[in-house]
């Protein structure tokens, strides 16, 4: 009687793990610099700073201040350097510091940190990010897909679609064994291709797309149709060669200038979302307009520091010309860069300083390299996924 009631409880408990058992959830980020990310930890405190994103800072940081480490969120992350070259692999914990590899500074973050936290608390299990990203790389040639054809232009054909090829390479070599990024995963219980984001634009908003009006020349705007056909081709290809023939998707429209953005930029913005609100991908891509969590404010501070350095140009021209003739220049550009400083202290005020000293560590074109910014739009990629899984 005792053996019959243990092997029953063994037989129950058998049934229970199996019940338990669930895969390991697996995302896929890919994309140019932005998704990169050159957002150096030195920006936090702005995001701390803003009653609207300071809960967000809570769950970034440990109770000492220090970027989170997430136990049981993993990242595989192949990177390039300062060129979009690929160059490298790295793996681990979700922390600070996978975003972009070169000129690292603090340490930088893209949408990958908040993403993976935000995914983590949805998902309530353990999560393992997939991270492809070069910089300068372009839709059209770089990541161009395989059913999209070939392009014209013979001096570029040769580069078509390498980016594509080295994201599904990468894609398949952690999968073939996800124990080697993920201690903890078991090969029983399997894995699971759960979404794709997909942040990227800039390099094919100022490519070599028709005019809408050739005969206005650059007046014209830009005609994107072919960008939102290369997209929807992207997507399915992916889903197809990686047997994921319903892969959520999202889509991080271009975001660069935020409201004030030109009418070429709506233009490719409005392109780049067009695939998501087609028949066919209705119920399983989202747009995420990423404009919407657009710095505005460090656009005025860096239009008033701006105007500060325009009054020293004539000083700043000449120490660069000293530069190139092979002078002794550093010490003179060091009383300017002082002199600078003093001026702009006076000129901007105590709120707008230390913007400028914790809410800036890059250029516009990669979102002033604020954290703030890649922190709302990795949680905005996740809360949109998870919005697809519910349809």
């Amino acid at each position: 009687m005792k053996r019959i009631l243990l092997l029953s409880l063994a037989a129950a408990m058998a049934v229970t793990t199996a019940a338990e058992a669930k895969p390991l959830k697996v995302f896929i980020l890919c994309g140019q610099s932005n998704m990169e990310g050159h957002a150096q930890t030195l920006t936090f405190p702005a995001i701390a700073r803003d009653p609207k994103t300071a809960d967000l800072y809570q769950e970034m940081v440990d109770a000492d201040g220090n970027p989170v480490v997430c136990d049981d969120v993993w990242i595989a992350y192949s990177y390039g350097d300062f060129g979009g070259n690929p160059v490298g692999k790295r793996s681990g914990k979700l922390t600070a510091g996978f975003g972009s590899q070169h000129h690292i500074g603090t340490g930088k973050i893209g949408p990958e940190l908040t993403f993976g936290m935000t995914m983590r608390k949805t998902v309530g299990e353990p999560i393992l990010l997939i991270k492809d990203a070069w910089g300068g790389k372009s839709l059209m040639v770089d990541f161009r897909p395989p059913s999209a054809g070939e392009l014209e232009d013979e001096k570029v054909r040769e580069k078509a679609g390498r980016c594509y090829k080295l994201l599904i390479e990468h894609v398949k070599e952690v999968l073939a064994d996800p124990k080697q990024v993920c201690p903890d995963y078991d090969p029983k219980e399997g894995y699971e291709l759960a979404g794709f984001v997909w942040f990227q634009g800039f390099n094919d908003m100022v490519g070599s797309y028709p005019r809408t009006d050739p005969t206005q020349g650059k007046k014209s705007g830009k005609d994107y149709s072919e960008y939102s056909r290369l997209l929807s081709c992207f997507i399915r290809d992916v889903r197809k060669d990686l047997s994921a023939p319903e892969l959520p998707f999202v889509i991080g429209v271009l975001g660069v200038g935020g409201e004030a953005a030109g009418e070429n930029t709506e233009a490719f913005r409005a392109a780049m979302a067009a695939p998501a609100l087609t028949a066919e991908f209705k119920d399983s891509v989202a747009n995420v307009f990423t404009h919407e969590y657009w710095p505005s404010e460090l656009d005025d501070v860096r239009a008033k520091e701006g105007a500060v350095k325009a009054g020293f140009s004539d000083r700043q021209k000449a120490i660069k010309e000293k530069q190139k003739n092979g002078g002794d220049w550093k010490q003179d550009q060091a009383k300017l860069d002082a002199e600078m400083r003093a001026q702009t202290e006076k000129t901007l005020t105590k709120d707008e300083l230390f913007l400028l000293d914790n809410g800036i560590s890059n250029q516009g074109f990669h979102y002033w390299g604020s954290a703030k910014f890649f922190a709302q739009i990795g949680k905005a990629f996740a809360n949109a996924l998870t919005g697809l899984e519910k349809k």
